[in-house]
């Protein structure tokens, strides 16, 4: 008998292929011939095997804003309706958060949601102390407030409701064409320095963002998106984030349709690996692109600047709020440069959009209000 490995498969409509163990478990398991034929019989379970399916469990969170405090990050308070996302983009630096809940960063981090389903009467009851400082809020910083989920639950919606009684402002990030629903309330907020949204396009090709993004908005589709938000007077960004060295190598073209859909600001970060994201990462690169895998990687590492003493100990990325977004070197100098000399070109990023803080009224939480 000896050890044995079940080779991976993608799964459908999924980004990740495994259940990959938290970094919390005390037990790794893995496959083992025990020369009865069961290690056959796995390969074939695990191909003939529907992808899993979305579960979802409600919660009553005690808290709603979150506040940062990371030097490297623009906005002083988050709003997340969800744990998990059914978009499953592979790169996901929020996967580890699922680490917390005993879940696994991979798989159950897309099947396995959690709505906040008291989110809007927890933020609402924290607008009103009376120690609150109005900031702008962001919404989607860690999991999509636009997943699929949101059409029938509906928490985000709730959760811009409380925002357009009190008049506080608020960004929104997403990859979901689910914002357009939500126009009625964010126009008019926009009308008053309130609102703007930011749509992440991370690649104009279908295949790539299918095996990257499976259940994210097709580019196409987020396309249509921010040309609707724009017609509707809703100040429009776009962030062609990650990116990934011999990947998603269309960063021009990507911003180029998004000033033409009438995106007038951009941003972008590099690929981020923290904790479990990086063999999750390493498995999505073997089973989608085996032959480049190890040159992106090292490029990865590079953007980085991480050592070969480093790589040797198994390194891929580092944590530095410096650094980590950006990335260090020559590698994310270029990415750098090609960035600022198309938006440059196009016209983007001349004109700053201040959220107004001086309208804040949050006395009209205590009774019926009128949307402006």
């Amino acid at each position: 008998m000896s050890d044995a490995h079940i080779p991976l498969h993608a799964l459908k409509g999924r980004g990740a292929a495994t259940r990959l163990a938290h970094r919390f478990e005390r037990e790794q398991r893995g496959a083992f011939d025990d020369g009865w034929g069961t290690l056959e019989d796995s390969e074939k379970d695990q191909e003939e095997a529907s992808a899993p399916q979305t579960e979802v469990r409600f919660e009553d969170v005690k808290s709603a804003i979150t506040r940062n405090s990371s030097p490297d990050i623009y906005f002083d308070y988050g709003l997340n309706p969800y744990r998990g996302c059914e978009h499953g983009c592979i790169y996901c630096y929020a996967r580890p958060t699922h680490s917390y809940l005993n879940l696994s960063p991979g798989l159950d981090f897309e099947t396995r949601l959690i709505a906040k389903r008291n989110l809007a009467e927890v933020m609402a009851s924290e607008l009103l102390a009376p120690r609150y400082e109005p900031r702008l809020i962001a919404i989607g910083t860690v999991t999509d407030g636009y997943q699929p989920i949101e059409r029938e639950l509906g928490l985000t919606r709730a959760a811009i409701e409380v925002l357009v009684r009190c008049r506080h402002p608020v960004a929104i990030v997403t990859k979901g064409s689910g914002v357009e629903r939500d126009i009625d309330l964010l126009a008019p907020m926009a009308a008053q320095h309130l609102a703007a949204v930011y749509i992440t396009v991370t690649t104009l090709d279908g295949e790539l963002a299918r095996k990257l993004e499976p259940r994210a908005a097709a580019p196409y589709r987020r396309l249509r998106t921010i040309r609707m938000l724009a017609e509707a007077g809703i100040p429009v960004g776009v962030s062609v984030a990650p990116q990934i060295p011999f990947v998603n190598d269309d960063m021009e073209q990507v911003l180029a349709a998004a000033f033409d859909a009438g995106a007038r600001s951009a941003f972008y970060t590099v690929l981020r690996l923290p904790w479990e994201v990086s063999p999750l990462f390493r498995q999505w690169l073997e089973l989608h692109y085996p032959q480049r895998a190890d040159r992106i990687m090292a490029r990865v590492q590079d953007m980085h600047g991480v050592s070969d003493a480093q790589r040797q100990s198994g390194k891929d990325y580092d944590a530095n709020f410096a650094t980590r977004m950006k990335g260090t070197g020559l590698w994310a100098d270029l990415i750098r440069q090609r960035f600022e000399k198309a938006c440059a070109r196009l016209g983007m990023n001349r004109v700053r959009h201040e959220p107004r803080l001086d309208l804040f009224r949050p006395a009209s939480l205590l009774g019926q209000a009128s949307l402006f």
